[in-house]
């Protein structure tokens, strides 16, 4: 089933319906909490210098614990139909996506919905969501965990924080010099010219599709 919406002068695709939409920027407010408030968290000179040390704190422990809800909620009930079938999306990999990764880039693709960039960005970032969710467990009631389990939950939280920041400026950029991507996450909607460009294989699903188009 084609997971395209037509308009009805069938020249755009709904590439992004309102759960998808809502989580995205729900989970990029917890997100800009989050960083905002480990500054302080990292570099202690700061604190109190916007809030303070408490109230920090307390921001950044509610907002990690937060992190996963939106997801979960999305993907429940038949309001999640969307986001489940593009969760299988990012999931599945071929032969030519890793080739196309490997390549940065350079290696014709057929793509998808989504290209292999946008599925390794999309599954590293949940990935490390669990990882600094669990690791901040740990460290906010170490008292319940060894001494061995703080120092290496210390180290993994900290650095892993790094490269999640540098993966979301990187997911920044490409947002900003991919406008037509952009726009689809402010409407919902992409260009059928764009969507045959950018990500033929998702076009021909949607031109394929035998599913009347006001139902799609």
């Amino acid at each position: 089933m084609s997971t395209a919406t037509l308009t009805p002068s069938s020249s755009r695709v709904l590439r992004f319906d309102v759960i998808q939409r809502v989580t995205h920027w729900v989970n990029a407010a917890l997100f800009t909490a989050l960083i905002i408030t480990a500054i302080p968290l990292f570099y202690g000179s700061l604190f109190g210098v916007v809030v303070p040390r408490h109230l920090d704190q307390e921001i950044h422990l509610w907002c990690g614990l937060a992190l996963p809800l939106p997801l979960f909620i999305s993907v429940l009930g038949p309001w999640g139909a969307r986001m489940r079938r593009d969760l299988r999306r990012v999931s599945y990999w071929t032969r030519d996506e890793l080739a196309w990764l490997r390549t940065l880039g350079r290696r014709p693709l057929d793509a998808d919905k989504f290209n292999p960039g946008q599925k390794f960005n999309t599954l590293f970032v949940g990935a490390s969501s669990l990882i600094m969710l669990g690791s901040g467990v740990i460290l906010q009631w170490f008292h319940f965990f060894p001494v061995s389990w703080r120092g290496g939950a210390t180290f993994v939280h900290d650095t892993l924080a790094y490269v999640v920041v540098a993966m979301i400026v990187g997911h920044l950029y490409m947002a900003m010099t991919h406008l037509d991507a952009l726009v689809s996450i402010f409407n919902g909607r992409v260009e059928r010219a764009w969507a045959k460009k950018n990500a033929p294989a998702w076009a021909r699903e949607i031109d394929e599709s035998s599913v009347d188009p006001s139902q799609r």
